[in-house]
């Protein structure tokens, strides 16, 4: 426990890429939205902005960051590679779920000000913006988490396997997708699947994505464990 909270320290050593970057990041997407909202007729419906998840896709380069910046210099200072994951992975579930937290209070004072003077949709996407306020908290959590997931999984596989290995399991999961699409397809069970894509709620969608990223979270893991500095 002690080793994972100094890995944890450590990552934090950078401000700027781990607080800093971030905020900047934030700040900027809303100003871009909010003017471009300014731009819009006052006449128009609720315009909705996707630049709320800049922040959300800046973790999956926080993931291979974190694993390609700091992984060598940890097992320099004799920290066990799971002191190293566990301390990794707990730091960013807790910055994920801080960030889900304020999106939320973001999106309340966005519906507060009835989009910011202006009818536009930021943080308060409509179809998240529905459910309860732990919901909401919990869907951009498990987002967050995910794209971190994925960018330290792809880490975690050049670093054992190299260019080759990473490539090889990036066609691996093209090919994997392929068959899927191609498996619904030759049953004719697109209408099956659009139904069951129109039933999901942020709450189930959010168990879905927890699920995937609990996959990317075994697997890294696993590689990690052999992965050579």
């Amino acid at each position: 426990m002690n080793q994972s909270l100094a890995v944890a320290r450590m990552q934090l050593t950078n401000k700027w890429i781990y607080l800093w970057t971030p905020l900047i990041i934030l700040v900027a997407s809303t100003l871009i939205s909010l003017a471009i909202f300014a731009m819009v007729p006052d006449d128009a419906t609720t315009v909705i902005s996707g630049s709320g998840q800049a922040v959300m896709w800046y973790f999956f380069a926080l993931g291979i960051q974190a694993m390609t910046l700091l992984f060598p210099f940890s097992q320099a200072m004799s920290a066990s590679r799971r002191s190293f994951y566990m301390g990794t992975v707990g730091l960013f579930a807790g910055v994920a779920l801080v960030l889900a937290v304020v999106y939320w209070i973001l999106g309340l004072i966005e519906q507060a000000t009835d989009g910011w003077g202006m009818g536009g949709a930021i943080f308060a996407i409509p179809w998240i913006a529905e459910g309860a306020w732990y919901t909401q908290i919990l869907f951009y959590f498990a987002v967050t988490i995910l794209l971190f997931l994925a960018g330290f999984w792809s880490s975690t596989i050049y670093k054992r396997w190299r260019t080759v290995g990473l490539t090889a399991a990036l066609v691996g999961v093209g090919a994997v997708l392929l068959g899927v699409i191609a498996l619904i397809t030759w049953q004719d069970a697109w209408p099956s699947v659009g139904a069951w894509i129109m039933e999901l709620t942020p709450l189930s969608l959010a168990g879905w994505v927890l699920a995937a990223g609990a996959l990317l979270a075994l697997t890294s893991y696993a590689t990690l464990r052999r992965a050579v500095p």
